[in-house]
């Protein structure tokens, strides 16, 4: 073929090919046509949408559906980015994984790169050199598409499609795109909605607290109400912990998890409440960090499948006191640990107010016990009730278990005084290292022992420590003028003894000192009394015996040397002889008068015969008839007998002078480990006890003996008296 004739059959071809060309063109311009069409018609659904409020759920699995039938995809998912690299599915479509899964991230497969560069990443297996990533080869994926989703500049998830068949089309990756911006305003606007709906709720529930916190209800109401709240708010397990023992948190405050309030767990790695004592400051671990969780705390975490945890510090009395610690099945929000923040703020000052209250209370309580202590010490109970009643109150004021204890000998202890402690009254112990008394001792200043300063103390002083759990013991040095008497000791087994312990110990421990003090100082004048009273008797009877053995008989001789010199005058002496009959008559009559006299100063039949019969004698000689009526014939000792018996023959003689009685009562029998005599008339009574020192001087000897006189006498009911004296002095 010639040239020109090839030219004219390329220009006849051009002119049969060129409408067809047009023609597909035209084609291909109704087909973008009509994706634009449908881009813009799905892209006004989503956004009337979003426009619409549509909870984020809905919206996210209606996004991924448009997008797959836009793109002509086989799998479509909304994906938000979590830490720890994985990813919640926030919405899907015709994919693997439902909303709400949480899967790992493959970082060789698109979505990976997304996350690691913030950029759109894309697979073709057509295109791939190596092994296809983990995500497309176990799936069947043949080409994928993931474009970031910036929300308020931040990356915040992906959202990506995926063929099984054939690779996506040219311009998918625009298209994606449009939708990622869409898709970021729906979710700031969701964002905005969730939180202003969320802090709603959040100043809601800070307002409920409060007002609980200012109503002054207790600490442990604050507690549970806290946690109640903070479950709410996060839709999450929560508890409110106090640290103890720098190794430990007690549960004070528990909701929605299986853990009794007042539960103790130690300390471990991964736990959350260890974490923020270490720190000091708010604190997070997810599920990887608290797989070596050992114990009921790994058990209850496993078995409430937490996902994530945060924990928040309570700064209180100048320290870190415990934490807030909320637990969820899902991942927590990021903002969690500063919302939680304004909740610990509350607790802390819940807690300081509950300290003012109790350190009011206590301080109030502590004054009653002093004043109650104060009033028996005032009217001079004895020392061994007053040990009883301090160790009581003591007990109370601490919530413990008290002590008082007298030194011996430089080298033990002596208990006169416990309570809450099963340990008698006498009970010696030997002083061990260890011993919060023989601290005291040793020092003579207070002292503080606590568990592990004892933990080698053997013997019975070993074992009551031992088996009374006690945790803290503090002693305070009994002080009697310039002495070292003692110790009293307190012991908690419950918590440690309050830092002011001492302190507060040492107002009961100088109570203690006044009333041994004044016991002693009684004791002392009620011995002086008794030796005076017991002088005055020897000089009684001294005085007795020399009148009997001397005086009188002197003038019983001198009576009969008159009668027998009478007897040998002769007859014509008459007037001689009378003079000595009367002499001899005078001398009779001395010797009666200075024996009724000698009765009075220690009558002999007491010493000889004892008390009863003596009472017989007195009641013979009374002018007076006496219903005598002696209820026990034991011998007594000497001075209880000579006291029981002045006081009858007092009471005898004033009835007989004054009381114009008809016969008198008299009584004497044992009563209350005592002897007890009562002398009752029935004359014209009005006798005025504290006139006379006849009443004086016999309540002086009953009370030297320990015992005691009382005297009535009504005008017109007859007088009576009273006298109590104990046997044992």
């Amino acid at each position: 073929m010639t040239e020109t004739n090839q030219d004219d059959g390329d220009l006849r071809l051009a002119e049969l090919t060129g409408p067809l060309t047009r023609a597909s063109e035209n084609v291909d311009a109704r087909e973008d046509v009509q994706l634009l069409a449908d881009e813009q018609a799905a892209l006004r659904r989503v956004a009337t949408l979003v426009a619409n409020g549509v909870d984020p759920g809905p919206l996210f699995d209606a996004l991924a559906g448009e997008i797959e039938a836009l793109c002509g995809a086989d799998i479509s998912a909304v994906l938000r980015f979590e830490g720890g690299g994985t990813v919640t599915v926030m919405g899907a479509h015709r994919g693997p994984h439902s909303r709400g899964a949480r899967v790992h991230l493959d970082p060789d497969y698109v979505v990976g790169a997304v996350y690691r560069t913030g950029q759109s990443a894309s697979f073709d297996l057509q295109k791939c050199d190596g092994e296809p990533p983990t995500v497309a080869r176990e799936s069947g994926v043949r080409s994928a598409l993931a474009t970031p989703v910036l929300v308020e500049g931040e990356l915040w998830g992906a959202i990506t499609i995926a063929s099984l068949e054939i690779s996506l089309a040219a311009g998918t990756d625009r298209r994606l795109a449009d939708f990622s911006a869409l898709f970021a305003t729906a979710i700031a606007n969701a964002q905005s909605r969730e939180a202003l709906a969320a802090l709603a709720e959040e100043q809601a529930a800070l307002r409920r607290v409060a007002m609980l916190v200012a109503s002054d209800v207790s600490a442990n109401e604050i507690f549970a109400a806290v946690s109640e709240e903070v479950a709410r708010l996060f839709d999450s397990a929560a508890g409110v912990g106090r640290f103890e023992d720098d190794s430990a948190v007690v549960y004070v405050g528990v909701v929605n998890i299986d853990i009794p309030v007042g539960s103790r767990w130690d300390f471990q790695d991964g736990m959350i409440s260890a974490e923020v004592h270490r720190t000091g400051r708010p604190a997070r671990v997810e599920e990887r960090d608290w797989h070596s969780l050992t114990g009921e705390l790994g058990a209850a975490v496993r078995r409430h499948r937490f996902r994530s945890m945060v924990g928040s510090p309570i700064f209180a009395h100048g320290g870190l006191w415990g934490a807030i610690v909320v637990s969820s099945q899902d991942l927590l929000p990021r903002d969690t640990e500063e919302r939680l923040e304004r909740f610990t703020e509350l607790i802390a000052t819940a807690i300081a107010n509950t300290a003012i209250r109790q350190a009011h209370a206590q301080l109030a309580e502590e004054q009653a016990a002093l004043r109650r202590v104060a009033t028996l010490v005032a009217h001079d109970v004895p020392p061994g009730a007053i040990f009883a009643a301090v160790t009581e109150e003591v007990a109370q004021v601490f919530y413990s278990n008290a002590a008082v204890l007298r030194f011996e000998d430089g080298a033990a202890v002596v208990f006169v005084g416990a309570t809450n402690i099963d340990i008698p009254i006498g009970t010696r112990w030997e002083f061990q290292e260890g011993m919060a008394s023989a601290e005291v001792y040793r020092t003579g200043r207070s002292a503080r022992i606590e568990k592990k300063d004892w933990a080698a103390i053997g013997g019975s002083v070993g074992e009551a420590s031992r088996r009374l759990g006690t945790l803290s013991h503090v002693g305070c040095p009994i002080v009697v003028e310039d002495h070292l008497w003692g110790a009293m000791v307190v012991g908690s087994t419950h918590n440690l003894l309050p830092p002011d312990a001492e302190t507060r110990l040492e107002r009961f421990t100088e109570l203690i000192a006044t009333a041994i003090s004044n016991a002693t100082a009684r004791t002392e004048l009620i011995e002086s009394r008794a030796r005076i009273v017991a002088a005055g008797d020897e000089a009684r009877r001294t005085i007795e015996r020399d009148l009997h053995d001397g005086t009188q008989q002197r003038l019983v001789s001198l009576a009969l040397a008159a009668n027998a010199a009478a007897a040998e005058l002769p007859p014509q002496s008459s007037d001689v002889r009378e003079k000595f009959s009367r002499i001899a008559a005078g001398l009779g009559t001395a010797v009666e008068e200075l024996q009724e006299l000698s009765r009075g100063i220690h009558p002999a039949i007491l010493t000889d015969a004892g008390l009863g019969p003596a009472l017989e004698a007195l009641a013979l000689r009374s002018p007076i008839a006496v219903d005598l009526e002696v209820m026990t014939r034991e011998r007594f000792p000497e001075p209880v007998e000579v006291a029981a018996y002045f006081v009858a023959s007092e009471s005898l003689s004033n009835a007989a002078k004054h009381s114009q009685a008809s016969p008198i009562d008299v009584v004497l029998k044992l009563e209350n480990e005592g002897l007890l005599l009562s002398v009752r008339d029935d004359g014209i009574g009005g006798a005025d006890p504290a006139r006379g020192s006849g009443l004086v001087g016999l309540r002086d000897r009953v009370e030297a003996l320990g015992g005691s006189l009382e005297a009535t006498s009504k005008p017109g009911d007859g007088t009576s008296l009273v006298a109590a004296l104990p046997i044992r002095h």
